[in-house]
């Protein structure tokens, strides 16, 4: 196949235009000496590309003429990949937060991902050109083998997160300078020269390929250490994340204006799950979306709806700052990486009473948690106030949380509330306590407990009993779980 058709592919994928599956498929049925714009059109022809995205598939096309020039990508999908054992998976299967694709899938069971070896002892004799390319190569592998995370930290072994077990890179202890030299490799001078400022720095790294991570850096008492965050290079559908009663959520999206929280610890999926959701209306509805993220993770292209993200510090000062701003662009909807202070969630509210959808997350583990962090921010004297707003324009809360299944991977457990009559009322009162109760209650209109999920998930033997037993509260139904 020629170059231009591989890089039709590889931004194709990144763009969600089709699934790895159809593109082989094609492949199969074309004849060796297919043009790219062969290509092309047998993708139109067997469906794989909606009506929709012709535009975006016509861009990507011009793209990948000029980009086929200087040869195949980097990350190839194409090219044959290495043979990994299959994932023995009895549910549905995460990677840093999605579904994982094939290639991916391997369990704890497996052992240790085989990952090229990095020479950390050596690297004092590499050049920086040659640093920079052994760090590009090592977080590829790391995202090809199923690792969520990888972890470069001066006096300690490079290790990465795998189905949320720790694996250790070899039994090296990086040096300060080691570990300073890694992790400002990929680093424009602008970003060194604010990591040196600060001792800190978040942004999103985009390598050749389409492949993106979240990255952090900072200062510690042994020197700089980094951590590195994999994002799916597919945006995944919500049909793909594992969440329960799909028709409830995606009514939710289809309210024009009000309130939605995503929500659940860190590592839980949330971003995911956030893009899942914009992805959703991005092919559905033709509004005016604008997101403010810190970093932009997972970029989304323009289908139907014009689609803005902005990334905190490089496009826009503060969550606060944006969301100012975003009142004046005329959106639709607007979505918050994150509420994590008064004037955010303030403005955040506020945009959902004036004829806005407002998506936003939070750090929480379940729904009346959730509205207490959301309430409690604000001062004693606002909370008449803000208990009735709050109750008139919240449309959900989707909580989740990623559990270690029994087959070594992980599992998506979810609760879900919807904001019907007495949930209204229970806000507006500010007895949120007896959201439990309407959670139970409440099956029927889409609802669901995450106690009763996770309890689900252990009489199908998709999590052990330890795990069930750690993320159910209830005395009575923890005493089932044996």
């Amino acid at each position: 196949m020629q170059n231009e058709i591989r890089w039709l592919v590889r931004l194709g994928l990144d763009q969600g235009l089709f699934t790895l599956e159809h593109a082989l498929a094609v492949r199969d049925a074309l004849p060796p000496s297919a043009e790219l714009m062969d290509f092309a059109q047998k993708l139109i022809d067997d469906g794989h590309v909606a009506d929709e995205q012709l535009a975006t598939l016509e861009k990507v096309a011009g793209l990948a003429l000029v980009k086929g020039k200087s040869g195949p990508p980097a990350d190839d999908p194409l090219a044959p990949q290495p043979s990994v054992p299959p994932a023995r998976s009895s549910g549905t299967r995460f990677v840093g937060g999605v579904t994982a694709p094939p290639f991916m899938g391997v369990s704890a069971a497996d052992g240790p991902p085989k990952l090229p070896h990095l020479p950390f002892e050596k690297l004092a004799a590499l050049d920086d050109a040659s640093v920079a390319a052994a760090l590009r190569l090592l977080l590829r592998d790391c995202a090809r083998y199923g690792a969520s995370d990888l972890h470069l930290s001066a006096g300690a072994r490079p290790f990465i997160r795998q189905n949320r077990a720790l694996v250790p890179l070899g039994d090296h202890r990086l040096t300060a300078d080691d570990s300073r030299r890694l992790n400002l490799a990929l680093l424009s001078p602008a970003q060194r020269t604010a990591f040196d400022t600060h001792n800190d720095l978040d942004y999103a790294l985009s390598l050749d390929g389409g492949a993106r991570y979240r990255v952090n850096l900072m200062l510690h008492k042994a020197g700089p250490a980094g951590s590195y965050r994999m994002i799916p290079a597919r945006i995944p559908k919500l049909d793909e994340l594992g969440l329960r009663n799909l028709v409830t959520i995606q009514k939710l999206l289809s309210y024009h204006n009000g309130l939605i929280l995503v929500t659940g610890p860190a590592g839980s999926g949330k971003t995911t799950t956030l893009s899942a959701l914009v992805a959703a209306l991005n092919e559905t509805r033709q509004d005016h979306i604008i997101t403010v993220e810190d970093p932009v993770e997972i970029v989304q292209p323009a289908l139907r709806c014009n689609l803005t993200q902005r990334e905190v510090g490089a496009h826009t000062a503060s969550f606060a700052s944006a969301l100012k701003g975003a009142l004046r662009e005329d959106p639709d909807v607007i979505v918050i990486g994150e509420l994590r202070d008064l004037e955010t969630i303030e403005m955040a509210i506020t945009a959902s009473e004036t004829g806005h959808l407002v998506i936003g997350t939070m750090h929480t583990s379940d729904a009346a948690t959730t509205l207490n962090r959301l309430l409690d921010v604000f001062p004693p004297s606002q909370q008449s106030q803000i208990r009735a707003s709050v109750s008139e324009s919240l449309r959900g809360i989707l909580c989740q949380r990623l559990l270690p299944a029994t087959d070594g991977g992980l599992i998506l457990a979810c609760e879900l509330l919807v904001a019907n009559s007495a949930v209204v009322s229970l806000i507006r009162d500010g007895k949120t306590q007896g959201l439990r109760n309407v959670l139970e209650t409440g099956v029927r209109e889409g609802m669901c407990l995450m106690e009763n999920v996770v309890f689900d998930h252990w009489q199908k033997g998709l999590i052990s009993a330890a795990t069930a037993r750690q993320n159910i509260s209830s005395r009575m139904l923890k005493a089932r779980v044996t």
